[in-house]
């Protein structure tokens, strides 16, 4: 598994990362000992969950926390998910951090992500000093930020970050323009969350969910040729191509089926799409993307 250097912060993690979010809604303690124990024996080194995933955290803790050295943990804070306060509250940020570290069966996590946090309450700077205060304490490497559009610009300009968690993919473009190229110049690391749109375009009918929906729309308008090829296929090239663009460290994928991790590792053995694949797929988005397709966390 090809690994890249993440911005600044030293750690060079493998492209191809995990996602918590399937796993925290109907998983075992078996179902994710076996995911994500073959994961890390197959060269996953990035695993990334949020206090709001359900049981994600205290899966991940109870499974793979023996092996803590095998692996970079991200974890995520902002909802209150059972705790007393509101959301961004700094006393309840304070406290969830601790929960998640508690959940996680660890003293640190190597990054914590603001979840999708406003730019109003960034430009505040409350929440910054919490994760600030949390890394001098040694519960946390580095801090980051989790969203898209405006508010992931100014979380990066604002120069307290170390971290990037953004939407991009065949169907989400704007930070190429809006934000990627500002993290790599300030040595940020990024990493991709939604890489595959969620594979939206696999079923004919429009998905009754409101989160996959706008992508399976986009794609639709967008009529890439490389979607009307087999699944796994065409999985790949949307992967891959989320994975040449640059500035991009990492994405992550999320799963609950053991298997699915290591084909998605083997799609990339081809690499980076070539620059002409690359560039098709811009210039179609380029012509296609209407003002209001921003990026969706």
């Amino acid at each position: 598994m090809e690994k890249r250097l993440y911005g600044n912060t030293g750690m060079e993690v493998s492209v191809l990362g995990f996602g918590g979010a399937e796993i925290g809604s109907g998983a075992t303690v078996q179902d994710v000992d076996k995911l994500l124990g073959g994961a890390l024996d197959a060269g996953l080194n990035v695993i990334d969950t949020a206090e709001c995933y359900g049981s994600s955290e205290e899966l991940i803790g109870k499974t793979v926390s023996r092996r803590r050295g095998d692996y970079y943990l991200f974890t995520k804070c902002g909802h209150t998910s059972g705790l007393d306060g509101t959301d961004w509250d700094p006393a309840m940020l304070e406290a969830s951090i601790d929960r998640s570290l508690k959940r996680l069966q660890t003293d640190y996590v190597d990054v914590i992500h603001l979840h999708t946090c406003s730019e109003e309450l960034l430009r505040k700077g409350d929440v910054i000093d919490v994760l600030r205060r949390a890394k001098e304490k040694g519960k946390t490497r580095f801090i980051g930020y989790s969203g898209d559009s405006k508010a992931a610009l100014y979380a990066i300009q604002c120069g307290a970050f170390d971290s990037l968690e953004t939407s991009v993919s065949i169907a989400d473009q704007e930070a190429i323009e809006l934000t990627l190229p500002e993290a790599q110049k300030r040595g940020i690391g990024v990493v991709v969350k939604r890489p595959i749109a969620n594979a939206a375009w696999k079923t004919e009918e429009r998905p009754a969910s409101d989160y996959v929906a706008p992508y399976w729309e986009r794609l639709r308008k967008l009529g890439y040729d490389f979607l009307r090829a087999d699944l796994q296929e065409a999985v790949g090239t949307a992967l891959r191509f989320t994975l040449s663009i640059p500035g991009v460290s990492a994405a992550i994928v999320g799963t609950r089926n053991p298997s699915r991790w290591p084909e998605n590792a083997r799609l990339l053995e081809r690499g980076p799409l070539t620059q002409e694949q690359y560039a098709e797929i811009r210039r179609i988005w380029q012509e296609t993307a209407e003002p209001d397709w921003t990026g969706r966390g």
